[in-house]
């Protein structure tokens, strides 16, 4: 079997000049966590996920370090400037993506190594869907109790 076989295409994307509110309302509305960064071209740029938003929002390393005290709760508040950063400056750039023609078991080895559970699937650059670790298992499973 392979991704091609099981992937989703109908896939919500947002672009890199695009606010961040835009994927936000998508990741509340759509119960998504995530979604590939594409340009006009729908060529992949990018991902960008609940993890990079919230991540905005977090002192940098070097100022945890420092006996500097941090209002968490207060911190919150910055959420709303997060809103109206381009999602270019939070997204994931260097971003990892599967060939359609790879097989299920083989996308899902990716996956587990990368710790990802979903990863975009492309051809010649372009996305053309997005596989999950549950679309690998659903297809297995259907496979085997068909008798297929």
């Amino acid at each position: 079997m392979q991704v091609q076989e099981i992937m989703s295409t109908n896939v919500k994307t947002v672009g890199p000049d695009d606010l961040v509110k835009d994927i936000a309302i998508l990741m509340v509305m759509d119960h998504i966590s995530g979604a590939p960064v594409v340009d006009d071209g729908n060529n992949l740029v990018g991902i960008i996920s609940e993890k990079d938003i919230l991540q905005h929002m977090f002192p940098k390393l070097d100022e945890v370090m420092s006996d500097t005290y941090f209002d968490f709760e207060n911190m919150e508040h910055n959420y709303k400037d997060t809103m109206n950063v381009k999602i270019k400056e939070l997204m994931t750039k260097e971003v990892a993506s599967i060939d359609l023609d790879m097989p299920c078991l083989k996308a899902a080895s990716t996956m587990w190594l990368r710790r990802f559970r979903r990863i975009p699937v492309t051809h010649k650059g372009k996305l053309v869907g997005i596989v999950s670790i549950g679309d690998v298992h659903r297809a297995i499973f259907k496979s085997c109790m068909s008798g297929d």
